[in-house]
């Protein structure tokens, strides 16, 4: 089996999005890129695309759609095209409001869970592809969901914020190197109490990025 043959990380391009939540996965693919050494990066079929090496020496595919949130499904579908890989080969890297702030979880196929870049890669290549949720919390009070996502991030904000970036990338690599199942089984037993359930609607509430 192939394994994780593709990692996309999720995000709006452009510098006044770059440190925002709703950019955990652009940030998770710089980091994976850093510990990995992947330094070139190519603009390729409406992405930005890092070439590099798994630690077993097969090719690896790191990308960051440029198409904005909302229609990152058409830049993905390019890629594992272009790429030769099946939707099962994917890890997509995304933001998720209903995750506390400095939770990590991974899931296997299902819906959108109303996350308009997911939505997106769904429409087009369909439900059978792994995603990496990052954690960020709920707004504060009464502030809309699309408000706190794009925010941009300061501080001592910022920094909690690049520290579950870290963790995410080091639980990526994890799976690449010892596959999903084990990175599933490792990391979600580890450390924080698992959290109750919740259905996987396709209109389940989560973060509107209908700001691109």
């Amino acid at each position: 089996m192939a394994g994780i043959r593709v990692i996309v990380g999720l995000g709006n391009p452009g510098s006044e999005y770059a440190s925002t939540r709703h950019n955990v996965g652009f940030m998770a693919i710089d980091s994976i890129a850093d510990e990995l050494g992947v330094s070139y990066w190519k603009q390729q079929d409406g992405s930005q695309v890092g070439i590099g090496k798994r630690r077993d020496g097969e090719q690896l595919v790191l990308v960051k759609p440029l198409s904005f949130m909302n229609r990152s499904g058409g830049p993905v579908k390019a890629a594992i095209s272009r790429y030769e890989s099946d939707p099962g080969e994917i890890l997509v890297i995304h933001d998720d409001i209903d995750l506390p702030e400095g939770t990590m979880r991974f899931k296997r196929g299902g819906g959108h869970g109303g996350h308009n870049g997911i939505r997106s890669i769904v429409d087009s290549i369909g439900r059978d592809f792994a995603r990496l949720k990052i954690g960020v919390g709920r707004p504060p009070g009464r502030m809309d969901a699309a408000d706190y996502v794009l925010q941009p991030l300061k501080g001592d904000t910022l920094e909690e914020t690049l520290v579950s970036v870290r963790q995410a990338a080091e639980m990526a690599i994890y799976a690449l190197d010892e596959g999903l199942d084990a990175a599933m089984q490792r990391y979600h037993t580890e450390s924080k109490p698992a959290e109750a359930p919740k259905a996987d609607a396709e209109d389940a509430p989560q973060a509107p990025s209908e700001q691109e």
